[in-house]
């Protein structure tokens, strides 16, 4: 699982300056997947962890169990925007308030799945469920992005 996080948290650093600058997408036309219901959903959720992380912070050591899982799911949030914000300007209309939720309950399920393997092995029966769930949101993600 470690190699797991560390490609997750891998990805969002080399994705941040593209997410951040608006460089993803054709020609770099970003505003109307910007201003699509899916990405404000997301931007909701990622800014709310964002208050978290700094909020908690405060008590909290970054060995933290809380946010390990808080910054895993923020890193996990910025692979499934660059996704978002791949998406060409003329089908912005896939980008809908359910995708969204799918893709925000997807990064949760992922940081479960991310605590679980911290805890059991691959084989435990919680951590096939937990892995079983995150397929099944992915594959309706991808299905909507297709």
């Amino acid at each position: 699982m470690k190699e797991y996080l560390r490609a997750a948290l891998i990805a969002a650093i080399f994705s941040f300056p593209l997410i951040c600058f608006g460089q993803q997408g054709s020609g770099g036309e970003t505003g109307s997947i910007r201003s699509s219901a899916a990405y404000s959903e997301i931007l909701l959720r990622k800014t709310d962890i964002q208050a978290d992380i700094v909020a908690f912070s405060a008590d909290y050591t970054e060995a933290n169990p809380k946010i390990i899982d808080l910054r895993f799911e923020l890193a996990a949030l910025d692979i499934l925007v660059a996704k978002v914000l791949a998406v060409k300007p003329s089908e912005t209309g896939k980008l809908t308030l359910a995708l969204g939720k799918l893709i925000v309950r997807k990064a949760e399920l992922d940081t479960d799945l991310a605590r679980l393997t911290r805890s059991y092995n691959g084989e435990h029966p919680d951590v096939k469920r937990a892995r079983r769930r995150v397929e099944i949101f992915d594959a309706a993600i991808k299905e909507v992005l297709r």
